[in-house]
């Protein structure tokens, strides 16, 4: 199989971080509409309710919204060929990890973690330290997924970089 023959670089899987992260979040919405509808009823002047809902609206930004963005933010992308990190509010961050390159896949758990059959998948890329893709749902099956793309990854190239042996027919086209 020459380059030109190469498959085409298919996504495989985007993953994001565990949504257990946004239950903090939304508990303090819950908790932020709750009082401020009570506050809006319980308060007798009009400058107190726009402050009240000045207020709240400022918690709800700060408090849901920006964890709610970073965690649509941060996205991780296996293709057939790669790994691609992405993360980042204000100032974008990506990394590219060739899966060919990568030596080795494992999974580290939290006790919460296990809970949830989530974990932080860690690459060995021949870096001084690993890539992590932190709290990954279904870790087990990320594991797997970049094991089994690793391996084909390698084995692919160490068939293009094989010389022929004595017995390998190795047909030519003629230069003209």
């Amino acid at each position: 199989m020459t380059g030109e023959e190469r498959q085409p670089e298919r996504l495989i899987a985007r993953v994001r971080p565990h949504a257990r992260r946004l239950t903090l979040p939304s508990l303090a919405l819950i908790a932020i509409c709750g009082a401020s509808t009570y506050g809006l009823f319980a308060l007798d002047e009009l400058w107190q309710r726009l402050a009240l809902a000045a207020g709240a609206l400022i918690a709800v930004f700060l408090l849901w919204m920006l964890p709610l963005l970073r965690w649509l933010s941060t996205q991780y992308l296996i293709t057939t060929r790669r790994l691609v990190l992405r993360s980042g509010l204000l100032v974008r961050t990506r990394q590219e990890v060739l899966l060919s390159r990568s030596s080795d896949v494992s999974v580290r758990r939290s006790g919460l973690q296990s809970m949830f059959r989530s974990g932080d998948v860690l690459v060995g890329a021949g870096l001084d330290r690993p890539i992590v893709l932190r709290d990954v749902a279904r870790a087990d099956l990320v594991q797997e997924a970049l094991a089994d793309l690793m391996e084909a990854s390698t084995s692919s190239i160490a068939t293009v970089r094989r010389p022929p042996e004595t017995g390998d027919v190795v047909l030519r086209r003629p230069r003209g």
